[in-house]
């Protein structure tokens, strides 16, 4: 069993920035894949940025240059860098965890960007 805390989330000005942080506890495999899917209002759940155990990175096209994605493997942590954020970027973000026999979520945090 996998508990998933995630944090940072909130109300920023278009081209402010957020960093999201996502602490995993629990029964954890030491290779595993984290990172965050999003889903905006109307929309389907869809990838933002992974990272693999082993430091190896996937991106959305539409956050490329944008986010950072980055993580603590001694912590268990996953962070999210998210600069020149946009309206389109509003969405409730969700941490993923998945140690390769299926995927385990976070509550997920509401971002938003208005002005």
């Amino acid at each position: 069993q996998v508990q998933l805390v995630e944090s940072g989330g909130g109300l920023v000005q278009p081209g402010g920035s957020l960093r999201l942080s996502c602490a995993a506890s629990g029964r954890i495999s030491n290779s595993n894949l984290m990172g965050w899917y999003r889903a905006g209002p109307g929309k389907q759940r869809e990838l933002v940025a992974v990272v693999s155990s082993g430091g190896s990175t996937n991106y959305a096209d539409s956050v490329k240059g944008r986010f950072a994605i980055s993580r603590d493997n001694g912590e268990n942590i996953v962070y999210l860098q998210m600069n020149s954020l946009q309206p389109e970027d509003t969405a409730i973000y969700y941490c993923l965890y998945n140690p390769g026999r299926g995927p385990s979520w976070g509550p997920g945090t509401q971002v938003t960007v208005s002005s």
